[in-house]
């Protein structure tokens, strides 16, 4: 899959935030306009995942709550106690499904992981609190029901853009060993400030408690990606939540992928030598060292 090219114009810095006109705040998280062909990336990204899918897709559609949305697919390795990757998607929580990230699970399958991708109600149909707890009782579907679709190993969570961000605030989660969160975004008061509140509607709450960057740290192992390329806004949330981590004695390395956009980032996940897949691999096994030496 060819990798969209960049777009020259770079939004203004998050630094001077309350200075920013609207369409200036706007450009800092509009990862679309930063792409120049983000668009034929996007039909080439359904076409890719279409195929994966419909060549790979034995445990499809299966419900872990009531809502319409609230389905995963499962692609179980032959091994049943192998660790399988939780991926959560994309799409600033009102875009988006499971069903076009199906290809992102080729490099962990061919590693000879399992793979899970859930989907979600998206907003706005539901808040983003609403959208955190689907999430969990996705998790909680896993760790219950999962032994009888073949998955028995460890779960390390991952997710891209809202995703990354999912995965930061499920980190926590019981059955989740681990975390690989990329290209999320980690501050939500700059968020509520422009185009995608309109869905959204953040809460002063939501701001407060779905923060990761004002949040307790979940010492866990997590792994955080981001593209060099990626707009400002994005980067900065990446160091500035590595760098909380790190102060706090959290593990976990800070993973910049050289050249990478917000979208050509994810090709790193369709090979077993992608730095994304090898980051899961990797940060799995500081999480099991961690269990022995305790």
């Amino acid at each position: 899959m060819s990798a969209p090219a960049a777009h020259m114009a770079e939004p203004a810095p998050q630094d001077v935030w309350e200075t920013l006109s609207q369409d200036e705040r706007d450009a800092a998280y509009n990862n679309v306009a930063a792409v120049a062909n983000s668009a034929a990336w996007a039909a080439e990204r359904d076409e890719l995942a279409a195929d994966w899918r419909s060549r790979h897709g034995a445990k499809l559609d299966l419900a872990y709550g009531p809502k319409p949305r609230n389905r995963i697919d499962l692609y179980p390795s032959a091994d049943r106690d192998a660790p399988c990757l939780v991926f959560i998607h994309g799409g600033y929580w009102q875009k988006n499904s499971r069903e076009v990230f199906a290809h992102y699970a080729e490099g962990a399958v061919a590693a000879g992981w399992s793979v899970a991708m859930p989907s979600h109600t998206l907003a706005p149909d539901a808040s983003l609190t609403e959208i955190v707890a689907e999430l969990g009782e996705a998790l909680d579907w896993l760790a219950r029901e999962g032994r009888q679709h073949g998955l028995n190993g460890p779960f390390v969570l991952a997710g891209w853009s809202a995703g990354g961000h999912l995965t930061t605030m499920l980190l926590g989660h019981s059955s989740v060993r681990a975390g690989l969160a990329i290209s999320g975004v980690y501050a939500l008061g700059p968020i509520r400030d422009t185009f995608l509140n309109a869905a959204l509607n953040l809460t002063d709450r939501e701001v407060e408690t779905l923060s990761p960057l004002s949040l307790p740290v979940v010492n866990k192992p997590l792994a955080i990606a981001y593209g060099t390329a990626e707009v400002p806004a994005l980067v900065r949330d990446a160091q500035a939540l590595h760098a909380k981590r790190t102060a706090e004695g959290a593990a976990g390395p800070l993973i910049p992928i050289a050249g990478a956009d917000h979208f050509s980032i994810l090709e790193e996940l369709r090979s077993p030598d992608g730095a994304l897949t090898q980051a899961a691999l990797a940060i799995l096994a500081v999480a099991k060292a961690r269990s022995e030496a305790a």
